[in-house]
């Protein structure tokens, strides 16, 4: 399988944030910034492998700097990372007064999606070469994050034992 560039994964999205996108402390819903961060994400994932894959997990989102209703929120994704059917899909979030054109990191998230084939299993995706700065440092970084996912996962497995599927009302 051929290896692909970073470049060939990496996606923009635009928005505006209205009133209706808005929490009560008047900054962007959190649940509404990860949908995008999700979908953004899911299209760097289909640049790459051209095939389905589904979110494994979304190991972080940190959320930086509120994002108001005068800023326009951007979003670039790309693919910094890939093991045999896993991908590791970095997520920046700028927010940029609309007034003032000033510009922030609000908010970054890593993503883990597997590549999945016509029977849903997990099939090989082409690796990843970086080339800029950025791409370079979250590649390096990549072994190190995935070791702490691996190490998380263990640790979710191990404490769902103690708790319960039952319902309260039952």
């Amino acid at each position: 399988m051929e290896s692909k560039f970073i470049r060939e994964t990496r996606c923009f999205k635009v928005s505006r944030v209205f009133p209706t996108d808005v929490n009560n402390h008047n900054t962007l819903f959190g649940g509404k910034l990860m949908s995008y961060i999700d979908d953004i994400a899911s299209i760097s994932v289909a640049k790459l492998c051209r095939s389905s894959a589904v979110t494994a997990s979304t190991d972080s989102v940190d959320f930086l700097y509120p994002i108001r209703p005068s800023d326009a929120v951007s979003l670039e994704s790309f693919i910094t990372h890939t093991g045999t059917s896993s991908m590791e899909v970095f997520v920046k979030v700028i927010c940029e007064d609309m007034n003032s054109g000033t510009r922030k990191i609000a908010a970054t998230a890593f993503l883990t999606f597997v590549a999945l084939d016509e029977n849903n299993r997990p099939t090989p995706v082409p690796q990843v070469i970086p080339e800029t700065e950025e791409e370079k440092k979250l590649f390096e970084t990549a072994e190190y994050r995935t070791q702490l996912r691996k190490h998380r996962r263990e640790e979710s497995k191990k404490f769902a034992d103690y708790l319960l599927s039952t319902y309260p009302w039952e």
